[in-house]
């Protein structure tokens, strides 16, 4: 039986709420034993060091470690500021188009560079009338370059946020490009039908990938990633756009 993983949201939740009850604990401890007394900044620094060490001993996704770290400060911080309600829910709002499903597929927002677009370019096949899918298609400017570069083939974007996806369709609307934004899952989609599936995603959701990847996509096709390969699976080859830039791995399968 397949064991069910605890999304990840749940275990950053678990964390916060451990570690700010571990330093509550020791502060009181330390008070009634000793007299001795923590200033607020110190329980802060003393929170966020201890989160930060959870999330690494639990295996959580480095940036994770991050988020853990800064966020006792973001809430100390803004806790001095007036600041009105109004702005914490815009703030929300916007976050969440922004990031709608990375706590459930561990997949943040990730803009491509033109450089990336013109690589992509060089590798897809120039003999034919190709049908390509980028999932997790943010803005659409992948797209949109490749469309207009080869106005012969098809090219389909999916992505799950749905501010992202909204930007991408008006944007493609505004310049009348014959790409398609789809707002989704990409594992609704039936990789058999797609020549080139390229992604941008994340170190966590790689595996995931390739699973769907390696049984639907027909022979010759292709798999791009750009910046993150997958463990335990040589790419057919990669390349490098320049020194300071992530590679782009490349799968014929």
């Amino acid at each position: 039986m397949q064991k069910k993983r605890i999304a990840p949201s749940l275990v950053a939740l678990f964390i916060q709420c451990l570690s700010l009850a571990l330093v509550f604990i020791l502060a009181k401890a330390l008070d009634l034993a000793f007299g001795f007394r923590f200033s607020i900044t110190e329980i802060v620094l003393l929170q966020a060091i201890l989160s930060a060490g959870m999330s690494y001993l639990l295996q959580m996704a480095v940036w994770w470690r991050y988020i853990h770290f800064i966020f006792p400060f973001s809430v100390f911080l803004l806790s001095f500021w007036a600041i009105p309600n109004s702005v914490y829910l815009w703030g929300f709002l916007i976050s969440a188009g922004l990031f709608w499903s990375t706590f459930r597929t561990q997949v943040p927002f990730y803009p491509s560079r033109p450089i990336v677009w013109r690589e992509v370019d060089k590798l897809l096949p120039k003999s034919q009338v190709i049908d390509m899918v980028d999932i997790g298609s943010g803005i659409g400017d992948l797209l949109m370059h490749l469309a207009a570069s080869r106005p012969e083939s098809r090219f389909l974007g999916i992505e799950i946020a749905p501010l992202p996806w909204l930007v991408s369709k008006v944007r493609g609307w505004l310049r009348h490009s014959p790409a398609i934004f789809k707002l989704g899952d990409y594992e609704s989609l039936d990789f058999s039908k797609f020549d080139v599936v390229f992604a941008y995603l994340s170190p966590a959701a790689m595996p995931k990938l390739w699973e769907k990847a390696s049984k639907e996509m027909r022979k010759e096709t292709l798999l791009i990633s750009y910046e993150f390969d997958i463990a335990g699976i040589t790419p057919s080859f990669e390349i490098k756009t320049n020194e300071r830039a992530p590679m782009i791995y490349v799968w014929k399968l």
